[in-house]
């Protein structure tokens, strides 16, 4: 799992071990790992040019230390000093003395025309609102320049507690972080400016519980479904889904396709699309009838294509089992009722349904998606998974939020979120929390795009047909 913690909780634990280390040994473990970092991406450092955008403060410093390495190596080193009295004193001399030489920004267009890495040492974690004015044409004539671009602990401009940019911000190949990932690191629009991401461990101490985790495969396969020898389908779970509608069947047999392939022992379906599904799927159970007289469920999925029915909505929020909100289910349901209920619910909008929900702007909710994912969690006292170029999965309990690293852009496809919604409510289904569902379901979904898209367009159906082969993959 790959953690992320914010920029208070890093400064604490880096306050509490240089308390029990020599003075400056810290700035020397993150001015080495960088250093290599460098290295590693120049190949050959005897003989190239690196220059170095450099800041105030101990970001700037972590830099020049790096600098003074690679510069007794054999390299060529500028640093472009933004604000001289205010440079890390330290790591001046030391950059001085290996060799480096320092130039005005008016002097820095030629040296970044020439650089094979330039080294963004501008703003720290600390950074709000985007980079000053002085600084933005250096991140500009730095990405015009051809040279691989390499941020010291996370891009000079990006938010490293929200993700947020809100200005002109440094566009990366590679960030090398210090002790932990940032959650700006992990979370859209701020994760790409990241580049990739190197990790560089300087012997912090951290909290158990981080404020954004990433699964991986090992702990998604820990959190599978199995069933044990004496299972039959009941054991397993049921999952009910209502969706479609006359005019959205389709919505109803991506839903139940996902759910198919999400480990419950059975799929039952009530709703007008009937026939379309057992068309498709004979083995779903088919009722006529409303969601309260379909037979017993272990989790509900309620909205996807449904128009604007809400009886149904209503019935589904009413059982006392887990019950999955989308698509239309998401606008007729009743904040209040959602609030009320004891068993879990997962809602599970995109960025503009989530907008509506908060009485905000798209544009908002995909600049801010971490306040708007917590905020949405609370509004509703829910579990909400929050669809997007970074799919996130916030609990109500104001907790770790995790975020999806798998994925694809071909999964914006009509019908896509349907396959996630069944195959989430499956997992619910399966005994799943609420947060674990949706972070599960999420992997292995955005794993399925992968497998389905292969480069190339794909439609919400092979999505689906891809899951096994993404299920077997995480169990390998």
């Amino acid at each position: 799992m790959r953690t992320a913690y914010r920029v208070e909780t890093v400064r604490t634990a880096e306050r509490e071990l240089m308390a029990r280390l020599p003075d400056g040994a810290l700035m020397q473990r993150a001015a080495a790992g960088l250093a290599a970092a460098c290295a590693d991406l120049l190949g050959r450092v005897y003989g190239s040019r690196v220059v170095l955008l450099i800041g105030s403060g101990d970001n700037g410093g972590d830099a020049l230390y790096a600098g003074a390495r690679l510069a007794k190596r054999g390299a060529g080193v500028t640093a472009v000093l933004l604000n001289p009295d205010r440079t890390h004193p330290g790591g001046l001399r030391a950059l001085r003395r290996a060799g480096g030489t320092v130039i005005p920004p008016h002097r820095a267009d030629h040296a970044l025309q020439r650089a094979h890495v330039v080294v963004d040492g501008i703003v720290g974690i600390g950074g709000k609102g985007g980079l000053r004015p002085d600084a933005a044409p250096l991140a500009e004539l730095a990405a015009a320049s051809g040279a691989a671009v390499v941020a010291v602990d996370l891009p000079s401009g990006i938010e490293a507690d929200t993700g947020e940019v809100r200005g002109a911000a440094v566009r990366a190949d590679l960030t090398v972080t210090f002790g932990t990932h940032k959650p700006g690191l992990l979370v859209d629009p701020a994760r790409e400016y990241a580049g990739s991401v190197r990790l560089v461990d300087i012997g912090l101490t951290l909290p158990a519980a981080p404020d954004v985790a990433a699964l991986q495969h090992a702990d998604v396969a820990a959190l599978l479904p199995h069933p044990a020898a004496e299972s039959d389908k009941y054991r397993r779970g049921v999952v009910g889904i209502a969706a479609g509608s006359a005019r959205y069947p389709g919505a109803a047999v991506l839903a139940v396709s996902g759910a198919l392939r999400g480990g419950a022992g059975a799929v039952r379906y009530v709703g007008p699309a009937g026939d379309a599904v057992i068309a498709r799927f004979p083995e779903t159970l088919v009722s006529a009838r409303g969601p309260k007289h379909a037979g017993r469920v272990q989790a509900w999925v309620v909205g996807p294509g449904a128009g604007d029915d809400a009886e149904p909505v209503a019935e589904v929020l009413a059982a006392d089992v887990p019950v999955l909100l989308d698509a239309d289910g998401l606008r007729l349901a009743d904040r209040d009722a959602v609030r009320a209920r004891t068993a879990p619910t997962l809602m599970t909008p995109h960025a503009g349904e989530a907008a509506a929900l908060l009485g905000t702007s798209r544009e908002e909710v995909e600049g801010a998606r971490l306040t708007a994912v917590r905020d949405l969690a609370r509004s509703y006292d829910a579990t909400v998974l929050l669809k997007g170029s970074t799919t996130l999965v916030a609990g109500p309990d104001g907790g770790t939020v995790r975020v999806n690293p798998t994925g694809t852009a071909w999964l914006a496809t009509a019908g896509s979120g349907d396959v996630l919604s069944g195959l989430s409510g499956s997992l619910l289904a399966a005994g799943l929390t609420a947060l674990d569902a949706g972070s599960v379901a999420a992997y292995l979904h955005g794993l399925a795009g992968r497998y389905a898209a292969d480069g190339a367009p794909a439609g919400a159906h092979d999505v689906a047909e891809a899951i096994p082969a993404a299920w077997r993959d995480i169990r390998a």
